[in-house]
């Protein structure tokens, strides 16, 4: 071997080290960025003496599918919870305080207690009070359910805006990708960024990618919706500006395709859309049914009979009056406008005492003929009435028979049934999430013990290049001293 031979090669070791120490280096740095690869500088023979090192990116293609479908499901799971968590509060309260079924239990003790001591009239005003209470925890929770289904189209319209700019940002890294490996410099920076981009992607809905020539990526919903290809797929939607009951929502367009909406506790969803449509179309409708069913169920129990005459809207009415809304059919939006009939109500000039004797819709309707100030056979009646079965609307998805009563603490068992199953799955998909995530690093992470080994390694190797290079210097010296 020649002395210029040797330098070279010593002189090419010293490059090669220089950049494995520069991505170890940069390995070491970014080790706690979770969205960074580990870079491997692995060196290869090209010639008798001559090596390059070749940069390669740490991937794991099927990890990282796994974290994807994990972050997808654990997305639509945590919206379903936190906003049926945030709906529970809203209409029931603390503890179900401001719930319906507890205004309804108030009611009906202030009604038992008038119907011992019929006579006193102060009572009969705490029935009517109690009634209105009833009415308050109606029209409030059905305003607050309208509320949060305007609030959640509004989280929506956010995600699908969200969405389209995470596509355009793809679309630039993908381009990125494809111009390099053309090229054939280093892309591991810019498939980092589009792996990054993909995470946050699958958080608004479920994916799937294949890579075609280039290292072009496809990006398909896991229902095989094209959401990428060269160019991005429009997300679309249209916003409403509030809602009533009975109103369905928008859809959400993907290439004119609509997102499904999840179902269930243990949600089907998957990404932040299919969970935020399930709670402004599933859930909260839902909810507001059984609201409306609760306040025709009330109507019924109180209304007013007589022989020969229909039955007519007697403590609590509603637009409707004074005929009674039909037998086991919901009346969407009933819960916010069902109210305590004027004629009973002192505030408005109404007389308590109508409700023990009957005669709100007229003399045909007076059950206290006598006039008795002891007559309670219409109190207990009302109060039996309450603990009836009577035919709900399966529509609002519990039991089509039941009494009042046991329809509002249903609804309550319903809602707190479906928010259980949405908790123990949203724990469950997270952990999912959090180990898919921890197998992906390990597996393509950086391990920082064992970067700074390897460094110390080339620490070793750079010491030896420069003694070959110091020896060969010296010989060359050597032998022009000994030629001049």
């Amino acid at each position: 071997m020649s002395l210029s031979t040797a330098l070279s090669i010593a002189q090419s070791a010293l490059m090669n080290t220089a950049r494995q120490t520069s991505v170890v280096t940069r390995n070491i740095s970014d080790a706690s960025n979770p969205d960074y690869t580990r870079r491997i500088a692995a060196v290869t023979s090209m010639a008798p003496g001559a090596r390059s090192v070749d940069i390669q990116r740490v991937s794991n293609d099927l990890l990282f599918r796994q974290n994807l479908g994990a972050l997808s499901a654990w997305s639509g799971q945590s919206t379903l919870y936190s906003g049926m968590d945030q709906l529970d509060v809203s209409v029931n309260g603390v503890d179900n305080a401001s719930s319906p079924s507890t205004a309804i239990g108030n009611l009906q003790q202030a009604l038992q207690l008038y119907a011992t001591s019929p006579s006193n009239q102060n009572l009969g005003a705490s029935v009517i009070d109690a009634a209105k209470q009833v009415v308050r925890s109606l029209n409030e929770g059905s305003r607050a359910i309208q509320d949060f289904r305007t609030q959640t189209d509004g989280q929506i319209a956010t995600a699908v805006s969200d969405l389209n700019s995470l596509l355009s940002q793809f679309q630039d890294a993908n381009q990125a990708v494809i111009s390099g490996t053309r090229s054939g410099t280093d892309v591991s920076d810019a498939l980092d960024q589009r792996d990054a981009l993909l995470k946050k992607i699958s958080d608004y809905v479920p994916i799937s990618t294949f890579t075609r020539g280039d290292n072009d990526m496809v990006i398909t919903t896991g229902d095989g919706t094209t959401l990428f290809e060269t160019i991005p797929r429009a997300v679309s939607f249209t916003p409403s500006a509030g809602y009533t009951a009975g109103v369905s929502g928008n859809a959400v367009y993907i290439d004119n395709v609509p997102i499904s909406a999840g179902i269930g506790g243990n949600t089907s969803a998957s990404g932040k859309l299919a969970g935020l449509l399930q709670l402004r179309d599933d859930i909260a409708s839902t909810m507001q049914s059984q609201l409306d069913e609760t306040a025709r169920g009330l109507i019924t129990a109180f209304a007013e009979t007589a022989p020969s005459n229909p039955d007519a809207a007697g403590l609590f009415t509603w637009s409707g009056a004074p005929a009674v809304p039909a037998a086991g059919t919901l009346v969407d939006g009933l819960a916010a406008t069902i109210s305590v009939n004027a004629a009973m109500d002192p505030g408005t000039g109404g007389n308590a005492a109508l409700l023990r004797d009957g005669g709100a819709n007229g003399a045909a309707y007076i059950a206290n003929t006598s006039g008795g100030p002891s007559y309670s056979s219409l109190l207990i009646a009302y109060g039996d009435r309450l603990d009836k079965p009577m035919t709900f609307d399966p529509a609002a998805g519990i039991s089509a028979t039941s009494s009042v009563t046991d329809y509002a603490a249903n609804s309550i068992g319903w809602f707190q049934g479906v928010r259980q199953q949405a908790s123990t799955a949203a724990d469950a998909k997270e952990a999912l999430a959090s180990r898919s995530a921890e197998a992906l690093s390990n597996a393509t992470g950086v391990n920082v013990d064992q970067e700074m080994s390897l460094m110390l390694d080339l620490e070793h190797t750079y010491q030896a290049s420069a003694r070959m290079m110091k020896t060969v210097d010296d010989m060359m010296t050597a032998l022009l001293n000994a030629v001049g």
